[in-house]
């Protein structure tokens, strides 16, 4: 049985992720230190013979003796990463250098999960690997941006110079169930909002466009990615499919029935205008695309936050 290490398995996208591993029958290492994971999201693993938990943060070392890391640690909605900037960057680049340390004394295959971040303000559309980007390098979302783009530097970097067996995954904006109420990004602040009968506030005059990706999809992808042979990446992996912000929120109003009206606020600095991947590699490489639309996945999200809603009254 493969011993998998997940770094930052308490957060959203991670315990999705433990929970399919499991699924497999794979021997899971979960580590976090809660910074925007959740007890809760493990709850339902945290007695399954085959998943052990350890608080811990990966800008210090970590010890143990795995076949396979998917490294994932990082704060990923602005309001988190920007809250302490320098933490971002030391998770980013110190935790990332731990992790492929780690990788290359065990020689086992590591997964960094990447973002479509990396790609800043994008002036190419759709999105290809082969962008290099258009990233303001001082900006109150560098930390992020820059993070992840040095954490790909050191990646290749181990993979070149110490024969680290890697991967490398750009993930889009992604959504679903175990999101943080006040997780900040946009799906989630829509359905709070509009459960809650408030404002639902829409940054810009909300044409600028974004592609919605469910979370057992890029699940699906992420494992697709670490089983293929012979190939490191860079790969994106995200929904093709773009929508508007304004789009979004009519959509969020209509499957939640909510009487809340739409507000416009300043557009914040340095967000991206247009963000859509081309996941023609992916396609070829992993035989992977989406398979949820952005309703059906619309629909399970809301009812998961109905649940969290009423149990944190």
């Amino acid at each position: 049985m493969n011993r998998i290490l997940v770094t930052g398995g308490a957060g959203f996208l991670g315990s999705h992720l433990c929970k399919e591993l499991l699924n497999q029958k794979k021997d899971i290492l979960c580590i976090d230190n809660f910074f925007s994971g959740s007890k809760n999201n493990i709850r339902d693993y945290i007695s399954h013979p085959y998943f052990e938990f350890v608080r811990h943060d990966i800008i210090h070392p970590f010890f143990a003796e795995i076949d396979g890391i998917y490294h994932l640690a990082c704060p990923a909605s602005p309001i988190h990463y920007q809250y302490n900037a320098i933490k971002t960057i030391k998770t980013n680049v110190t935790g990332t250098i731990n992790m492929l340390g780690l990788a290359k004394r065990t020689k086992s295959k590591i997964l960094l999960a990447s973002s479509s971040e990396i790609y800043g303000d994008p002036a190419v559309h759709p999105q290809t690997e082969g962008y290099w980007g258009n990233v303001n390098p001082i900006g109150i979302r560098s930390c992020y941006d820059e993070g992840k783009r040095v954490a790909e530097t050191l990646t290749m970097d181990y993979h070149r110079q110490n024969k680290v067996d890697i991967k490398i995954c750009r993930i889009f904006n992604t959504y679903g169930p175990h999101m943080a109420l006040d997780d900040g990004r946009v799906v989630s602040n829509f359905i709070v909002q509009a459960l809650k009968g408030k404002p639902i506030t829409v940054f810009g005059d909300g044409t600028q466009t974004r592609s919605f990706c469910y979370v057992s999809d890029m699940v699906r992808g992420l494992i697709s990615m670490m089983e293929t042979k012979r190939f490191t990446g860079p790969v994106n992996l995200g929904n093709p499919e773009e929508h508007s912000i304004l789009e979004l929120a009519e959509k969020v109003i209509k499957i939640t029935k909510s009487k809340s009206q739409i507000t416009f606020k300043p557009l914040p600095k340095d967000d991206p205008l247009r963000r859509c991947p081309d996941i023609t590699l992916a396609k070829e490489k992993l035989h992977w695309e989406p398979k949820i639309s952005l309703d059906q996945g619309l629909e399970r999200t809301v009812e998961y936050f109905k649940k969290q809603i009423l149990s944190s009254v």
